[in-house]
């Protein structure tokens, strides 16, 4: 790359960075797109490599607000998710698995604003988990479902939590692609180098998220998750 793009993937990063640090989530929704654009090298690995590592951020800076339970029964239902999105590649058209996706994050949005107050329990999260793993593996957007059913929790809680389910899901991801070869020297370098973008961006959050938790974080997530559903269906009609 040369400067000027490694400059703006650098500040892609950033932005992305700013987002999730002061809402939870929102890095890959950014980033990924828009780094496909400017070298499409960097997606999906360094990006990968760059959130995995921003993830634990949260966790480290909000420490005692995570919900551990939540990330594991999160967890839980990624698997049979993960599972789920690949038969749904396999099996339909990725356009229209996109809109549907797309269609179900704006619905549970809409829901959200009217009359649904998700709460995180057992069976929800199993459920937000699924349907994680699921959009993840077939859309690259999986933060929304678990971050709506965090929707009704403080700011702190939000962020940690979402931060160590993304870190632990990355890693299993990574381990994926390294066992299928994925991964190579090169994306390990651009992973390297985007870095400190991120954490620049991590520490320009600390003052954001201070903003959204004085009432703001629900409302930040549900535009969030929006934003991605109609980024989504956006990417399937062209």
């Amino acid at each position: 790359m040369t400067v000027w793009m490694l400059l703006l993937a650098g500040m892609i990063v950033l932005t992305g960075a700013v987002v999730q640090g002061s809402v939870g989530f929102g890095m890959n929704l950014i980033a990924a797109p828009l780094l496909a654009i400017a070298d499409p090298t960097l997606v999906p690995v360094p990006l990968l490599l760059v959130a995995s590592a921003f993830a634990l951020l949260p966790v480290l800076r909000e420490r005692g607000h995570t919900d551990w339970r939540g990330v594991r029964w999160g967890l839980f239902g990624r698997v049979p998710g993960t599972a789920l999105g690949v038969a749904a590649l396999a099996l339909l058209p990725a356009r229209w698995v996109a809109i549907l996706i797309g269609v179900v994050v704006l619905v549970s949005v809409a829901l959200s604003l009217l009359a649904w107050r998700p709460r995180p329990t057992r069976p929800a999260l199993f459920t937000a988990g699924m349907a994680s793993g699921t959009f993840g593996t077939a859309a690259a957007i999986g933060g929304p479902p678990i971050a709506l059913v965090y929707q009704h929790t403080a700011g702190p809680a939000v962020r940690s939590t979402l931060g160590a389910y993304f870190a632990a899901g990355s890693v299993l991801s990574i381990l994926g692609l390294a066992l299928g070869g994925q991964i190579h020297g090169d994306q390990l370098l651009a992973a390297v180098i985007l870095l400190p973008f991120a954490l620049v961006g991590f520490l320009i959050s600390g003052p954001l998220r201070h903003l959204l938790d004085a009432g703001r974080t629900r409302p930040a997530l549900l535009i969030v998750a929006g934003l991605s559903a109609l980024v989504l269906l956006l990417k399937a009609a062209l």
